[in-house]
């Protein structure tokens, strides 16, 4: 399916693009109205989020209050992969403790699975299910393309509402993004 500003276009959320906040943020604020996505994840994915966190060092308050507000922004988001999916999810993932993520994704017939690790999710194997993988950088660069100055504008939106500049956003995204940071910063010197 291709990202347009009439469809419906969903994801599934894995926990390695949840568990960094600048990405997390990013990803989710163009879930905001004006959406350009619809984000899902598993209930599993949220119990991985949370142990991620606390590795993290983020205390018990900290991390509860972060699952907290995304279950309160998004509350259509969370999944519950019933065990029949989970089992019939098989064969062919590196991970097998992945399988949440695909079933999800399954269940509500999402367009794409983003995440962090590809290697997790090798596009030949979830073409099996009828499944697409995106890195977030690719969800990003697809979504800027759409419409850049809506994704300004939630990057904006995103910067004023912890004190800072689109273009330190842009540049705490360098690791996580970095085409996508390198477009934003690239705007910036149009």
């Amino acid at each position: 399916m291709i990202l347009t500003p009439d469809n419906e276009y969903s994801a599934v959320l894995d926990t390695c693009v949840l568990a960094p906040m600048p990405l997390c943020e990013t990803l989710l604020r163009r879930a905001e109205e004006p959406a350009l996505y619809r984000p899902y994840w598993s209930e599993e994915t949220l119990v991985e989020l949370r142990r991620t966190l606390l590795k993290f060092r983020l205390t018990e308050k900290q991390a509860h209050r972060r699952l907290a507000a995304m279950q309160r922004a998004f509350p259509e988001a969370e999944v519950r992969v019933p065990d029949g999916l989970l089992g019939a999810v098989q064969g062919g993932l590196p991970d097998p403790s992945d399988r949440h993520v695909v079933a999800a994704a399954i269940l509500v017939k999402a367009d794409v699975i983003v995440t962090s690790n590809m290697k997790h999710s090798p596009k030949d194997i979830l073409a099996e299910y009828l499944l697409s993988v995106h890195s977030p950088d690719e969800l990003l660069l697809h979504q800027y393309h759409l419409d850049p100055w809506l994704v300004l504008e939630k990057l904006d939106n995103q910067a004023s509402a912890i004190g800072e500049t689109r273009t330190r956003i842009a540049e705490r995204l360098q690791a996580a993004p970095p085409l996508f940071a390198r477009a934003v910063r690239e705007r910036q010197s149009l």
